[in-house]
């Protein structure tokens, strides 16, 4: 993936300190405890809030015989490689195009198996007061991932700031098919992660709410065009070895519950999937 040069994403370290983080947790899967058996520790990662949020409201609710460990990561590849390793036992940081992305990269076998929220996406400018303020030449920080980015580019392509070729599915789009580029925009990719840096150096971002609140905005009052596809809903992703088992079932019942759908309803920028 290509990044911008002020990014520094630091991988290694990210996963090395994800490990320890959960490092002497019990383990997790197969079926639900009976009788006198220990508490089955089901270790979740998350990014940043509300997905975090949401997992700590799961974990007061999740049934007798399970809890719920909130393991915070701070990379989306990280945070999946902990989980196809078996570090983790879910996580709660992705929709499902990105994680068939990661699996057909990586050879993994993740299972997205409950939707929980939809959130509202947006392009935001530090210079521009409007979409239709755009100039010549001006540089659009869109993300690196192939989901995202036909996410991105669709949306500027609906609101005729860009075309994309012909017959070429939109959801799947990169920068290569755009076939009209009128005000000859410069795109630059960087990982979700890192698109708040890019708000101070380019005239127009994508950005996920989740990580743009950190810059105190929010799509509704701030972007510049907004979006919301329930194809792209944040969902519970385990193993597919653990996809049909009880404590999948547990995890499943748990992001369902009221309390999850309460924090749900408190965030303007998202709205219950399921």
């Amino acid at each position: 993936m290509s990044r911008h040069p002020a990014v520094r994403p630091a991988l290694a370290a990210l996963t090395l300190g994800a490990l320890v983080a959960v490092s002497g947790c019990a383990a997790a899967g197969g079926d639900a405890p009976t009788g006198d058996a220990e508490t089955v520790t089901l270790r979740v990662g998350a990014v940043t809030s509300p997905m975090t949020d949401i997992v700590e409201a799961a974990a007061d609710e999740v049934a007798d015989g399970y809890e719920i460990e909130l393991v915070e990561v701070s990379d989306y590849v990280t945070i999946n490689n902990m989980l196809a390793a078996g570090d983790i036992d879910a996580n709660f940081s992705q929709h499902e195009p990105y994680m068939t992305e990661f699996n057909e990269k990586n050879d993994a076998s993740l299972v997205a198996v409950q939707p929980v929220y939809n959130f509202v996406i947006a392009f935001y400018s530090k210079v521009l007061d409007s979409i239709d303020d755009l100039g010549d030449g001006d540089t659009v920080a869109i993300p690196n991932d192939s989901s995202n980015t036909g996410r991105a580019l669709k949306l500027l392509a609906d609101e005729g700031v860009i075309t994309l070729d012909e017959g070429v599915d939109p959801y799947a789009a990169t920068v290569d098919d755009i076939a009209d580029n009128p005000k000859d925009l410069e795109f630059l990719q960087v990982e979700i992660a890192q698109l708040n840096t890019a708000y101070d150096e380019a005239e127009l971002v994508f950005q996920w709410p989740s990580h743009i609140s950190a810059l105190g905005l929010t799509p509704q009052d701030d972007g510049l065009i907004t979006e919301l596809d329930d194809r792209f809903a944040l969902q519970v992703v385990v193993p597919e070895s653990e996809s049909g088992s009880d404590a999948t079932a547990a995890l499943t019942e748990a992001f369902t519950s009221d309390a999850v759908r309460a924090i749900i309803d408190d965030n303007e920028t998202i709205e219950a999937a399921f």
